[in-house]
């Protein structure tokens, strides 16, 4: 007897990442964390959507308005990455002055915003007019692809942060931002050092193949491809869970009443009222 197992690596991995998502949102809304963490709530939920209507519509309509569809949500979960980087920062140094956020937040900015200058290829200056749909199209992608790895730099350089400063603003590795922070940064480790590999490999192997070298070489690029993306999509799975067992337990010396309530609230509103806002100074 011969079992038919018809499913692609592919499907499983999407069908286990899917489901992974669809936990964790119902974890943050019934576990009531995404009052304490809407942005990131709101970036898993668009990410859950981006990855349902990819499946659903690939392949089913012409590629050129697919991509009118998921560029622009990619666009908008980077931009949403941003606003996930600062909360995730307030919440990780609830007792940082408006000093401390005058001198961290423009350093850590400066620094990430250096790193991603020299993080090529760009693109010539005749190559961002927009002239046509197509043009366009090409400018969101660079757009959402640079802002995309702006947000993972500054993940990183959050994570730094709170690994040598956090003990000095009552920074705990057990509370829900210090164990969100960690899937970010492994996310964003992840992503960054698949971008180094494939840009080592556009930027200093393919150009300097023959045409001949580079079709015979074609079908094993395009796997390593296959093969990188697959392991990005892991990754994410195994970090999704990660949330899910993180998020649904209580942070320590919060009463296990089975929902996050306003005494969750209450060491971060005091923190918060004890020291300056960083708008304020």
């Amino acid at each position: 007897m011969h079992l038919n197992f018809a499913f692609t690596a592919h499907q499983i991995l999407w069908t286990l990442a899917f489901a992974a998502q669809l936990v964790l949102l119902v974890v943050l809304s019934g576990r009531e964390r995404s009052r304490l963490f809407p942005w990131f709530t709101a970036s898993i939920f668009l990410s859950t959507l981006h990855l349902l209507v990819e499946e659903l519509l690939t392949g089913r309509m012409p590629v050129f308005k697919l991509q009118w569809i998921l560029i622009p949500m990619s666009d908008l979960s980077a931009l949403l990455g941003i606003l996930v980087v600062v909360e995730i920062a307030r919440r990780s140094f609830p007792g940082a002055r408006g000093k401390a956020w005058l001198i961290a937040a423009p350093l850590l900015t400066l620094l990430a915003g250096l790193s991603l200058t020299y993080w090529g290829p760009w693109p010539a200056r005749a190559d961002l007019v927009v002239n046509s749909p197509i043009s366009l199209l090409r400018l969101l992608f660079f757009f959402g692809e640079k802002v995309n790895i702006l947000a993972s730099l500054l993940i990183v350089g959050l994570g730094l942060l709170v690994l040598f400063f956090g003990r000095c603003f009552n920074t705990g590795w057990r509370k829900h931002s210090s164990l969100i922070l960690i899937g970010l940064v492994a996310i964003a480790l992840t992503w960054l050092c698949i971008l180094a590999y494939w840009k080592n490999l556009s930027l200093t192997i393919l150009p300097n193949m023959t045409r001949e070298q580079y079709q015979l070489a074609q079908g094993h690029i395009q796997e390593i491809g296959k093969k990188l993306f697959d392991g990005n999509r892991i990754v994410g799975i195994v970090v999704a869970l990660w949330w899910v067992v993180s998020l649904w337990i209580d942070e320590p010396g919060i009463a296990a009443s089975g929902n996050a309530t306003e005494a969750e609230l209450l060491p971060e509103i005091s923190a918060v009222s004890a020291s300056e806002s960083p708008t304020e100074e």
